[in-house]
This record gives C-alpha cells, structure tokens and sequence, in this order.
C-alpha cells in the first residue's frame, strides 16, 4: 500500500498534517469529528484502499501532529473546510469524495460550498449540518451552559488542563459506556482508547472555540442546492447528533441516500465496520463517477 505524507499551510499559516494511502484513480478525503485524529476511521480507511481509492485523512488546527492554531478567531466551520481544501490541493488531486464524522460532516458541507464542481460525492456520519451544541442530547442545555464553561477555562486554563489531561482514559471509557454514549458491547476498548489518549493532549480552549463555533453554524440553507450523491449515515442511539437530524438531512438533499442503524451509537464505523464499510463502498461504486 502506497503510503505518503505531508504538511501544508492552514488559513492563519499553522502547519496541517496529512497522511495519504493507495493509488486509485478516486480519492476519498476523510475529515474527523471534534477532538478525533482519525481513530473512527480505522476500519472503513483500509476498506477503502482495499477497494482501489486513494485515501487522504488529515488532522485539524490543535489536533494530531497538526501545529496548534495561530489565530483561533479562523477556527470556524467555513475556515476548516478551506483548510479541507488546502490539504487535497497539496495531496494533489483535482476532486475528491468528501466524507466526515460528527463535526466533520459540517467541515465536508462547508467543503461542498467552497468548491461544487470539485466535489465528486459527499458521506456524511453521525453527523448534521449546525447548531450541534443545541440539540446534544435532545436539548439546548450544552449551548446555554457553554460560554460559563468558556469563561471559567478563560480564566483557569492551567487547572481545566490539568483535569483534562490527567483523566485516565480507560476511566473515561467506562463512564462512556455507562452513559450510553458508546455501545458497551461493540464500543471495544482497543479500538476506542485512541480517542480518550487524544482528548487529553487537546488544549481546552482550541476545543471549546471550536465547539463554540460548531453550535453557532449552520449549512441548512445550502441541503436544498446540493447536487453531488451523497450517502448520510446515523445511529439510532446517537446522543451526540440525534437521528432525526440525519433523517432530515437526506430528504432534504436530492436524491441523498440514508443508512440508519437502530442499535448503534455516535462511533457506529467502529462499533458495526462491515456494515458501514459495505455500505459506503457499495455507494461509491454505484453513486460515484
């Protein structure tokens, strides 16, 4: 497997890095959810090159082996997909596949405004086009409570990192499961442990700016003029995004086709890969010029 990689430059000059797999003709560009560096996709990126595409994966401002933000006023939702687009114009292809988890897929919708023409198919994951921070959990609790939690991190940034950064991440596993955020019985340790080691190098303030600006986003005005096939994916247990929203999604989009997994929660490529997997190929082969 042909294996590259590199960096180019974000929109406030910050180093992003990205990582390149496969020669295929197609290229699938996969964008992360919030505080991710790819470990969602460790089933369904293989499948993929497995099946002829060139797979590109890339790490946000503040997240991975990418540089932390120079100017953290650029990092809204339209600021990301430009660094989307930087990455694939330095991987050097001409379109690509957009395809995103959680917050990603906002960065993917984002993407598709910038560049219509470049954009050959869009899949989106648990995930919805806006104002995420207030429908977590059914309810607008997480966007009223958001800038106290913004100021107190202000004004305690040592002691925020501190209790982040010390978390034990196979605690913080055990109370996902026991929340209900991630399926306990397909939600495997091993596959799931590279996401909380992760969270605790995140600074705080890149994650709530970047939450702040996922809940004041929206890219439900462009669902209507979106023409590229697009493939939308949820969970039926999803916290984090409700299903509805999903649902709402692909009948908004034309022609969009929906996969929705009763039984499965917001890391439904990971908790269920081979359906996912099937799934997504079977779209690309059929839905993709």
């Amino acid at each position: 497997m042909n294996e590259l990689e590199g960096r180019c430059d974000a929109v406030d000059g910050a180093r992003l890095h990205f990582r390149s797999w496969g020669e295929g003709p197609r290229a699938v560009v996969l964008s992360d959810g919030i505080l991710c560096e790819g470990f969602v996709w460790k089933y369904l990126r293989p499948a993929l090159v497995a099946a002829g595409h060139r797979v590109v994966h890339w790490n946000y401002r503040g997240h991975g082996k990418s540089d932390p933000p120079k100017d953290r006023s650029t990092l809204t939702i339209p600021d990301m997909a430009r660094d989307l687009w930087r990455v694939i114009d330095a991987v050097g292809v001409e379109s690509a596949v957009l395809a995103g988890h959680s917050m990603g897929v906002q960065v993917c919708l984002e993407g598709y405004r910038l560049h219509p023409e470049r954009t050959k198919g869009l899949v989106l994951l648990c995930g919805s086009w806006g104002r995420v921070t207030k429908t977590f959990h059914g309810t607008d609790a997480l966007a009223l409570a958001l800038p106290a939690v913004r100021s107190f991190a202000a004004r305690y940034p040592a002691v925020v990192r501190e209790m982040v950064s010390r978390t034990p991440p196979k605690l913080a596993l055990r109370v996902a499961w026991a929340l209900g955020e991630v399926d306990p019985q397909r939600g495997r340790e091993e596959d799931m442990t590279p996401y909380f080691e992760h969270l605790a190098t995140i600074d705080p303030q890149v994650y709530l700016t970047l939450l702040d600006h996922a809940g004041k986003h929206s890219a439900e005005d462009l669902l209507h003029h979106i023409e590229a096939p697009t493939l939308v994916v949820a969970a039926g247990k999803d916290s984090f995004t409700p299903p509805r929203l999903a649902r709402q999604m692909a009948r908004t989009i034309q022609d969009a086709e929906l996969l929705e997994v009763p039984d499965a929660t917001h890391t439904l490529p990971i908790e269920q890969p081979q359906l996912v997997d099937d799934r997504v190929l079977k779209f690309l082969a059929e839905k993709v010029k």
